[in-house]
């Protein structure tokens, strides 16, 4: 089968992209050829397919004409949507946060559905493996928050075991021996604000960076409170964190089950915690997979593998797609 488009000069120039990249991507996807001449795509294949695919390039044009810049992620974003019969646009669309030329927002239907729960919900939990956003999303939510003055502050924490190593064998004082475990999350606020900014938060405590040790005996009352590296948290660490809340509080724990530094011995807080906290009201757990991670395909089938093993060891905590099937 063929069939024909015809597109705006806006749509035709963001669906080329730079050396044709996105009509690559958008081939890679749709499962038939794709040609570009003018403002005129010409789709060839299989009948369903080419069917499936106009919808696809459709979509993308109304993005690329209402200004939306149209990247390889955006193809995902917006064949995940339609396969889950979701808007494109409704997922794109909610601009989370900006910041001079940053605009943060959802790229994939399960990023949507995380940013909607920490929204909705008091304690939201994001599972999944590295490269879907979960920590980058929860930072931007915290960062809104902040400005809109629905919290007084930001507090960010880590269990401080990784890879192996323990704070007592690096150098330098304590900030010293923390940094390495923070530094990503330093990293993810430096980009939702200016460094100045930041680092006059952190003055006055209004943003609070440290290891979740740091959390014990303590209430959190207006705060917007992120836990990440939650898979190496013990089951009693993750409890104490977790009555940490107080009121006009909400927090979102953010962890890769598939990537537990802990010892062998050692059951991690977040896998034990999803048989305890399932039911109850205003926690809820978004599952994060292989198709979520936005970075090189190969990334993704790598994570789709880690994933696939990791629900055979902890089927609580699969992908909800999966858990399902």
């Amino acid at each position: 089968m063929r069939r024909q488009l015809e597109l705006s000069n806006d749509a035709a120039a963001a669906l080329a992209g730079h050396e044709d990249a996105i009509l690559r991507a958008l081939e890679g996807h749709v499962e038939c050829d794709v040609f570009l001449r003018g403002n005129m795509v010409t789709l060839e294949g299989d009948a369903g397919v080419v069917d499936a695919a106009a919808t696809v390039v459709s979509e993308l044009a109304a993005l690329a004409d209402s200004g939306h810049d149209i990247a390889p992620g955006t193809i995902h974003a917006v064949t995940g949507a339609l396969d889950s019969h979701r808007s494109p646009a409704e997922i794109l669309d909610d601009v989370i946060w900006r910041h001079r030329s940053i605009k943060v927002a959802p790229k994939t239907v399960n990023q949507k559905r995380y940013v909607d729960s920490i929204r909705q919900n008091t304690v939201t939990f994001g599972v999944g493996p590295a490269g879907t956003g979960k920590t980058f999303l929860a930072v931007a939510l915290a960062a809104a928050a902040l400005s809109r003055r629905e919290v007084n502050r930001i507090i960010l924490t880590r269990p401080a075991v990784e890879a192996g190593e323990r704070l007592g064998f690096l150098p330098g004082d304590l900030m010293a021996k923390v940094d390495p475990y923070l530094r990503p999350l330093f990293d993810a606020l430096n980009d939702m604000l200016d460094p100045e900014k930041v680092a006059g938060f952190l003055e006055k405590g209004v943003i609070e960076v440290a290891p979740l040790a740091f959390m014990r005996g303590r209430s959190l009352n207006d705060s917007f409170i992120i836990l990440d590296e939650a898979q190496n948290t013990t089951p009693e660490q993750m409890k104490m964190f977790l009555t940490r809340l107080g009121f006009n509080s909400r927090m979102v724990i953010t962890g890769d089950i598939t990537q537990v530094d802990l010892p062998r011995e050692q059951q991690s807080g977040l896998i034990v915690v999803g048989d305890i906290l399932s039911d109850i009201d205003s926690i809820d757990f978004i599952r994060f997979g292989g198709e979520d991670v936005i970075r090189h395909r190969l990334v993704q089938r790598i994570v789709e593998a880690y994933d696939e093993h990791a629900g055979r060891q902890a089927p609580e905590l699969r992908p909800a797609d999966r858990k399902r099937a």
